[in-house]
């Protein structure tokens, strides 16, 4: 068995990079997805499809965001049970992920399959996007259970101190989707030719072979989160685990809910203003998501690393942390934010053509309220700290503030007198708020006090015969690496 990536000794910011780019290269890739699908939609299909797939992409955000919160919790529980050196709890986990996800991840894709006319009546979808929509929407309900599935292991390697292996199986999805995407709208050679049905279809296909070839690669490397013999038991969920991933799940997965819920009531918002300023919204969604890449990725090494040092007891290390993840977000994030404000009506054409009255909308987009990722940058390492340590309360209260009675009042309030601009402009007002709470929050918000999260015990003599499975050398190596950090911390 491999050994664990350890985050709690050595320099810092060299492994905090070290874990950052991959993330930020799987997260880009993540994005490359949805772009790529756009593009391809955009330049076959025509402005009508791209408005189609941005309305049916935000349903499928919603519906899944939830799940996130779960994935985050059960990120932290994991790296927190590695900092502890317990391999056994951190596979639990993993267990109790997988085994209470699957189930629900496939109910939510039939569900999905069935509610689609409704989701895209509550947006608002003007008429003549509706069919198209409709046609997108429910074959990318299929896919569902693969990218759930497959984005809650790769945030439980993450926690593992394992970037690698994500950034590897990302990319085999959307090498997958890039190629298979031609195929299935045009009907090339033996291909069907499906439109945007095409496009869904493609990305459907290209999740569920990148999940079992990740599956095929855990084993075939025997990585340290791995469930083999009598360890698959734990893929019956274990109910305190569970509970505990509630009660920290929970609130994260409503932080996402809040987000898009928010969001979804801003695209009813632009779907009023017409079929060009909704193609023109979805590009500028498409390129912001790359603006803001280096702040999620970040955010998540700053997470993953918090919280494995909050576990080894290392807090003299978490501050330091946090002030260089600000640090490299503020300068990653305004490098890509000058970048595109440079280069943004080319950007805009390689989404909706060069011919397309959206695209100087979405020039004016994005002037107005790109820059509000600068403070985002920030709003998102203080995040990521104080979960870490499992507070999770006071981040839904913030956003819930700053999303629906900043933002959304923004929007709606000022529409009088700015006009559309009212929606853009609220972007950047909601960004600042968050981040001016997200400060106090950490520096007085007693989040260092929050009860360690650790996983509760099960079985112990189960625990003890399956600890066997970890091999000598591995858990000499880990011992001793345990006790030789306890000697550097000794006075």
């Amino acid at each position: 068995m491999q050994k664990k990536n350890d985050l709690t000794t050595g320099a810092i910011g060299p492994a905090l990079i070290a874990f950052t780019l991959p993330t930020l290269a799987a997260s880009i890739l993540q994005s490359a997805n949805g772009s790529i699908d756009t593009i391809w939609v955009g330049r076959l299909l025509g402005e009508t499809a791209v408005a189609a797939t941005t309305n049916g992409n935000l349903v499928v955000f919603l519906l899944t965001a939830f799940v996130f919160g779960f994935g985050m919790a059960s990120t932290i529980l994991i790296g927190q049970s590695m900092g502890r050196d317990d391999v056994v709890a951190a596979r639990r986990v993993v267990g109790t992920v997988v085994g209470s996800f699957l189930p629900v991840s496939t109910l939510l894709g039939i569900a999905g399959w069935f509610l689609s006319p409704a989701l895209l009546a509550v947006l608002d979808t003007p008429a003549e996007v509706v069919p198209l929509a409709l046609d997108f929407l429910q074959i990318v309900f299929l896919a569902l259970p693969a990218i759930l599935i497959m984005t809650m292991l790769m945030m439980a390697l993450r926690g593992a101190g394992d970037a690698m292996t994500p950034l590897i199986f990302m990319a085999v999805a959307v090498v997958l989707c890039a190629v298979l995407n031609p195929f299935f709208i045009l009907g090339i050679g033996p291909f069907p030719r499906l439109g945007i049905g095409g496009s869904a279809l493609a990305l459907t296909l290209a999740n569920y072979i990148s999940l079992i070839a990740m599956l095929i690669y855990i084993y075939r490397r025997d990585l340290p989160l791995r469930l083999r013999g009598a360890e698959l038991r734990w893929l019956m969920p274990d109910l305190p685990i569970l509970r505990l991933m509630v009660v920290k799940g929970f609130p994260m997965g409503l932080q996402m809910i809040v987000i898009s819920g928010s969001l979804l009531a801003m695209m009813s918002l632009v779907n009023r203003q017409g079929v060009d300023t909704t193609a023109a919204f979805g590009a500028t969604q498409q390129l912001w998501t790359y603006v803001q890449m280096p702040a999620m990725a970040i955010g998540a090494a700053v997470s993953a690393m918090a919280a494995q040092n909050i576990g080894a007891g290392r807090w003299d290390r978490v501050d330091e942390i946090t002030r260089l993840g600000i640090i490299y977000n503020l300068l990653l994030t305004g490098a890509l934010i000058a970048l595109l404000l440079m280069a943004d009506r080319a950007a805009m054409m390689v989404f909706l053509g060069s011919e397309s009255n959206a695209v100087a909308i979405g020039q004016h987009i994005t002037r107005l309220a790109s820059w509000g990722f600068l403070p985002f940058a920030v709003t998102m390492v203080l995040f990521a700290t104080v979960r870490a340590n499992g507070q999770v309360f006071w981040p839904l209260i913030i956003l819930f503030i700053s999303m629906f009675p900043v933002r959304l009042g923004f929007a709606y309030g000022l529409q009088g007198m700015l006009g559309a601009d009212a929606i853009w402009w609220s972007f950047p007002a909601g960004m600042i708020v968050t981040m001016l709470l997200a400060i106090v929050l950490y520096r007085y918000g007693g989040w260092r006090n929050e009860r360690e999260m650790r996983v509760p015990d099960g079985d112990t003599a189960e625990a003890s015969a399956l600890a066997a499975s970890v091999p000598a050398e591995t858990t000499s190596s880990i011992t001793s690496a345990t006790h030789s950090r306890r000697r550097r911390d000794e006075p």
